[in-house]
């Protein structure tokens, strides 16, 4: 099983979310990440949700939102060059003598420091799921407090770019 990215554009219906989940929900398909949020038109909606699956279950997945109404368009990203982002908090306990390291961290993973208290640092981070999971790795011996994640939100690339080396970037 691999997971995948799949795009939606949908028309923002009162009920076109819960649709969509139930048909997830209905087949027993899993979701690990949904991000929904308003496109480029007024009244439409890109939903970006990240599931897993072997080729025929993904299949399955996106030919039934195709036959959803409202569902506009319906993209696997997984198999093309695109570009994913996820967002975190991350609140973190600091005394005195850690909290420099701590910075240091949120540094090394380009991570800003949005809220600061006596006891605790609040980091806000975006990046690739592995690299969220990564800096919330070395933050976890300071103890972590809360750690809240929007998920993946995604979008196809216009064309292949290439880095200064010449192979193909993804992503």
């Amino acid at each position: 099983m691999s997971t995948h990215t799949i795009s939606l554009t949908v028309v923002d219906t009162y009920n076109v979310l819960s649709r969509i989940v139930g048909l997830f929900t209905g087949r027993g398909f899993n979701i690990s990440s949904i991000t929904v949020g308003e496109g480029v038109t007024h009244g439409v909606s890109q939903i970006t949700i990240t599931t897993s699956g072997d080729a025929r279950v993904i299949y399955q997945i996106t030919m039934h939102l195709n036959n959803l109404v409202d569902v506009l368009t319906v993209e696997d990203l997984t198999s093309q060059a695109f570009v994913q982002r996820e967002l975190a908090l991350i609140k973190v306990s600091a005394t005195i003598t850690n909290r420099g390291e701590i910075i240091q961290i949120a540094s090394i993973f380009k991570a800003n420091i949005v809220d600061i208290s006596p006891t605790s640092l609040t980091l806000e981070m975006t990046g690739k799921s592995d690299k969220l999971d990564a800096a919330i790795g070395m933050l976890r011996p300071f103890g972590l407090l809360e750690v809240a994640r929007t998920g993946t939100v995604a979008m196809s690339r216009d064309s292949i770019h290439m880095s200064t080396s010449g192979t193909e970037t993804a992503g």
